[in-house]
């Protein structure tokens, strides 16, 4: 193959993740920046650039690239751009693929949304390997979705299908960074735990290992290693955390009748302090037809290889030049 390999991109809230990868998934080099540091998009795109010519050159040049995909939040698989994304220090319509395009040597750039490359990761290389209906939540700075029917990943007329995050769950609830109030982003993410968490600090007189850190600095992790050492409160808040996305899913399955709900980012490394929840609540509200039918599982793939596996299968579309 005169090009036998494609860059993988993936545009998260806090990082962004790059690597080249061969026709059998492999990453061959990778690298990664702080997304959140470039509140201009023209400083991000300087240092990305920088980043994936390094790469590529440790490839062979870019004359051994045939594409590059990209998964972002809010990005739009038929025009390219990035488009209010609420979790991006960008703002508006921002046409990311071809200013990737442009500052590495004109390589094809494809986007999509970062939740349905960790889809389309994990139906090619990870836990939905063979099936052809099933639901990717990605649980990290916001809380995204892909959703696979019949094996094609589901984008909509508008490129924009399956915002699960943004589904409401509490009605006049927290505000949203859509802007929106009560999504399920705002409770069920990892900002959305550490949320929780100083909440019921501010509002409760519980002892908890909690109050010996500074509540604004509280992360998911502080509250997992809490739980762990029998921390009351912080195992409540994981089981407050896990009732609103069981129940949630209960919904979702709903629609598309899914083989399996795979569940992928930081916030599953809390394991069964987080599944035991979500099972038991999605089965206590999921409608009779669908009870034992879905299954809960966590992405087999690392954390950051899902999105940009996914993302790097976009780049195999393009045509050869």
């Amino acid at each position: 193959m005169e090009k036998p390999y494609v860059i993988g991109i993936d545009i998260g809230g806090t990082n962004s993740v790059f690597g080249v990868v061969d026709a059998r998934g492999t990453i061959l080099y990778s690298d990664s920046i702080k997304t959140g540091k470039y509140e201009d998009i023209k400083d991000y795109i300087s240092i990305l650039s920088y980043g994936l010519k390094g790469v590529i050159e440790q490839a062979g040049g870019p004359g051994k690239i045939r594409g590059i995909g990209v998964g972002a939040p809010n990005g739009n698989y038929f025009t390219g751009c990035i488009e209010f994304a609420p979790n991006l220090p960008w703002k508006g319509t921002i046409p990311l693929a071809q200013l990737i395009s442009e500052s590495t040597w004109n390589i094809p750039v494809t986007l999509t949304n970062d939740a349905n490359a960790a889809a389309i990761g994990e139906m090619t290389y990870g836990a939905a390997r063979g099936m052809k209906d099933f639901i990717e939540i990605t649980l990290g700075t916001g809380v995204g979705s892909g959703i696979v029917v019949g094996g094609t990943l589901v984008y909509g007329h508008d490129g924009f299908a399956g915002e699960l995050g943004h589904v409401k769950v509490k009605e006049n609830g927290r505000i949203c960074g859509c802007g929106r109030a009560g999504c399920l982003e705002a409770y069920c993410s990892a900002t959305g735990v550490a949320r929780s968490a100083r909440e019921m600090l501010a509002t409760r007189t519980d002892k908890s290992l909690l109050r010996d850190l500074n509540p604004e600095t509280i992360t998911s992790k502080d509250i997992y290693d809490a739980a762990t050492k029998g921390d009351k409160l912080s195992v409540e808040i994981f089981e407050f955390t896990g009732n609103i996305l069981g129940e949630s899913l209960s919904n979702f399955i709903a629609f598309s009748s899914p083989e399996a709900i795979i569940l992928f980012g930081g916030l599953t490394k809390a394991g069964d302090l987080l599944l035991n929840p979500i099972r038991r609540s999605m089965e206590d509200n999921v409608l009779k037809v669908f009870q034992g039918k879905t299954k809960i599982l966590v992405s087999q793939l690392k954390e950051s290889d899902a999105a940009v596996l996914g993302a790097s299968a976009l780049g195999w579309e393009v045509k050869d030049s």
